[in-house]
């Protein structure tokens, strides 16, 4: 190849109204409101479709953005793929920080799932006034002796068995051990 990625620019989602989400993300995540623009033209296809395109500080130089579009039908999720699975997921420091997010969270009346213990990172889950799922989460001070028993030849194997048989791979279980104990014990996998 003759390139390389440095390190993702910005990720961009569509929201319901640009001012709300600013003041949301303000409020609820205490990030910073860095640049707007807006068009009626879009510079990539010059089709006319008038947007307001927000960006907030995400930390390290890391930028979230939005686009409020009033001229496109109502936005919707993917009726076909599960709430939980398309999210953003932000580091925080350490237990302590998700812990103090999640009462701020709480307080301004916003539904938190977890912590939820992953094996080698520990995360809440939340929605944002726009539908979009978020995750907050801090590595666990194990998570560098974890990730290193899951070897190259593992995660081959894993893609290749996943692969033939769409039914997950058993090699990296211990991860969520504790977190699925329970369920595991009560219901039986594919029920």
């Amino acid at each position: 190849m003759s390139f390389t990625i440095e390190k993702i620019h910005h990720v961009a989602y569509r929201c319901k109204d640009a001012k709300e989400t600013v003041e949301w993300y303000q409020k609820n995540l205490n990030m910073d409101f860095v640049l707007a623009f807006a068009e009626d033209y879009v510079p990539s296809t010059k089709a006319y479709d008038p947007y307001m395109h927000v960006f907030l500080d995400a930390g390290n130089g890391n930028v979230l953005a939005f686009f409020e579009l009033p001229n496109q039908p109502e936005m919707g999720a993917d009726p076909n793929t599960p709430d939980w699975v398309q999210h953003l997921a932000l580091k925080v420091k350490d237990e302590q920080a998700l812990l103090s997010a999640k009462a701020q969270l709480e307080a301004n009346g916003i539904e938190v799932v977890g912590v939820t213990n992953h094996g080698i990172f520990h995360s809440i889950y939340f929605f944002d006034p726009n539908g979009h799922r978020l995750e907050l989460t801090y590595d666990d001070p194990t998570s560098e002796q974890k990730i290193s028993l899951i070897t190259e030849e593992m995660k081959v194997d894993m893609l290749q068995e996943w692969s033939r048989t769409k039914r997950a791979p058993t090699h990296t279980q211990f991860l969520h051990s504790e977190e699925l104990a329970e369920v595991k014990q009560v219901t039986p996998v594919g029920e």
